[in-house]
């Protein structure tokens, strides 16, 4: 009997025990949060291709010039040609250009005919270049006009006449003054300078 009663109270004490106890609580789980990953903005290949591209640089062009041509072996026609009076020590009066260089006449030229016999073809005009001129020649002090005149080369270039000769300069006279070309045989005949009067100085 006593032993019933002490199981009834034992079992009472467990039941009210059992209530009693707070209830087991779930605890979640913790979650660390993850953190996104940085993404690089992504290069486009227009963007690569300013980037690694420069722009060449434009060389400018030139625009080549041509200067004008002048005849082989002449001098370079620049305005009118002038014929001057130079005296020398050992030939008296000479005609002269504009800058003080001798002239010269061609033997084998004929006078008044209108044409000159030293030509490129045979180099002629190289050694004794003839005086050429742009539009009428000019007299100088001790110049007889009248006796100035011209001819048309071959190559269309006008060539100052002095008493119906063609005048010539030679390459050899470096300066005002000089005579080396006189009374040389080159080119089948002679050269010599030339007198105000028109005259060969064959001396």
């Amino acid at each position: 009997m006593k032993y019933r009663k002490l199981m009834g109270i034992l079992s009472v004490l467990v039941l009210t025990l059992g209530a009693c106890a707070p209830a087991a609580t779930e605890v979640p789980a913790t979650v660390e949060p993850t953190e996104p990953m940085a993404t690089e903005p992504s290069v486009t290949e227009t963007e690569a291709a300013e980037a690694t591209e420069s722009p060449a640089a434009e060389t400018p062009t030139t625009e080549a010039t041509t200067a004008a041509e002048t005849p082989t072996g002449a001098v370079p026609v620049t305005g009118e040609g002038t014929v001057n009076v130079s005296e020398t020590t050992d030939f008296g009066p000479i005609l002269v250009n504009g800058e003080g260089s001798s002239l010269y006449v061609f033997m084998q030229d004929t006078q008044d005919s209108g044409t000159s016999t030293c030509t490129d073809a045979d180099g002629c005009v190289t050694e004794w270049p003839p005086l050429v001129t742009d539009g009428d020649p000019v007299a100088g002090e001790g110049v007889d006009e009248t006796l100035l005149g011209t001819i048309t080369r071959d190559d269309g270039t006008v060539q100052v006449t002095y008493n119906g000769w063609p005048l010539y300069l030679f390459h050899e006279d470096a300066a005002p003054g000089d005579t080396n070309g006189q009374g040389l045989d080159e080119f089948g005949g002679l050269w010599f300078l030339v007198s105000p009067e028109g005259e060969a100085i064959e001396q």
